[in-house]
């Protein structure tokens, strides 16, 4: 932390700038393992002792380029709170989106939305995300599912969101890409790489002739163990393993 102090510019709150460095760097990250869609996809986090505010992207920066300084704080309405931000620009769509699932459930710290080849495929799929692999397994009869409305610019959408979203963590947005939330930046990290490798899996798996289903009975013990309270230890070293990946950027994405 001592690192991300020192690159602190002086009139942002230490709570506030630590947690732009930490999105900068799943920004980062979810380019690292290719899930952006040039500048068409959004991360969003709350800021830390702010219920009504979270950060966004400065629409038009690429995920690969992401600084602390790019990120932007709206309101719940997407209107930018801080003089700083003041100039930058917020994807329409990712507000839409966003604002509902922050606004509605206490408990959503971070939002994960993505474009992947592999994710819009399984979402045009009637059947859905099937219980072909271990990583899918973690969301069997776990995931919410939205119809597609269009671009997602009308404020209207967000009740119908909120309400298909329900309680789960992860819903797959018909024809249109993938959906991850949780109550940390390395929750809703592991939920959307989960999630993205269960589609890429499905995706391949179905170019065969015959495909292997695992029991009903199985299906529903392994969802069972995804949820154990044994999972959070494991999603944190995750993180911190994935961010080491990234370890010699954090000066320039802590910026």
């Amino acid at each position: 932390m001592d690192r991300l102090e020192q690159t602190r510019p002086s009139h942002i709150k230490e709570a506030e700038w630590n947690a732009r460095c930490e999105l900068a760097a799943l920004y980062r990250l979810i380019a690292y393992y290719k899930m952006t869609d040039l500048i068409d996809t959004h991360i969003s986090l709350r800021v830390p002792n702010e219920p009504e505010h979270f950060l966004i992207n400065c629409y038009g920066v690429t995920f690969d380029l992401m600084k602390a300084s790019d990120l932007v704080k709206i309101d719940h309405e997407g209107r930018i709170v801080e003089e700083y931000d003041q100039g930058k620009m917020v994807n329409v769509a990712g507000f839409v989106i966003h604002s509902a699932l922050h606004h509605a459930r206490e408990n959503i710290h971070c939002v994960i939305h993505t474009h992947t080849v592999d994710g819009i495929a399984v979402s045009a799929q009637e059947q859905g995300l099937l219980p072909l692999s271990q990583h899918a397994l973690k969301f069997y009869n776990n995931i919410a599912y939205h119809e597609y409305e269009g671009i997602a610019f009308s404020t209207a959408e967000r009740e119908r969101l909120v309400t298909d979203m329900g309680q789960y963590r992860c819903m797959i947005l018909r024809n249109h890409g993938l959906l991850s939330t949780g109550d940390s930046v390395a929750r809703a990290f592991h939920e959307i790489y989960f999630l993205e490798r269960a589609c890429q899996v499905q995706i391949k798996a179905m170019s065969s002739s015959t495909l292997h289903y695992p029991s009903a009975e199985v299906c529903a013990y392994t969802v069972k163990q995804f949820e154990s309270d044994a999972a959070e230890p494991i999603i944190q070293i995750a993180w911190k393993a994935a961010l080491s990946l990234i370890e010699n950027q954090q000066i320039d994405y802590c910026s």
